[in-house]
């Protein structure tokens, strides 16, 4: 693939998950750290200044050199992610009071999601 056509369609994959983060900013159902870290490594890959603009964001700046420098995340950030994922898994197998395999699948997933975050080495 050409290069600068692979550039492109990497700058835009990486907007896609700037915005799936902002809207996971706003929307609890939606990690937005996570979209984030991967728009913070395709930009890495691909424009310098986009990911020089991720990680001197006020916002979430802090969060992503943070990453980017030790791979780690505060205790804050595992207990935000960790309450937003039991409140929504939590809704949504209320939601789906009859349905006992889709109920099961949604506690393996937030059983998963929460032992991943665990497991990443804090700061």
């Amino acid at each position: 693939m050409n290069k600068g056509i692979k550039q492109k369609l990497m700058i835009v994959l990486g907007w896609f998950f700037v915005l799936l983060g902002a809207i996971g900013a706003i929307l609890p159902l939606l990690p937005t750290t996570i979209f984030l870290i991967i728009a913070l490594g395709i930009f890495s890959k691909s424009s310098p200044r986009f990911h020089a603009m991720l990680l001197n964001n006020k916002w979430f700046g802090k969060e992503l050199k943070q990453w980017e420098e030790t791979k780690s995340i505060s205790r804050r950030s595992k207990l935000k992610a960790t309450v937003i994922i039991v409140l929504t898994f939590a809704l949504s197998i209320a939601v789906l009071h009859q349905r006992l395999g889709l109920q099961i699948m949604l506690v393996s997933i937030a059983l998963v999601l929460l032992t991943i975050i665990w497991n990443i080495k804090e700061s």
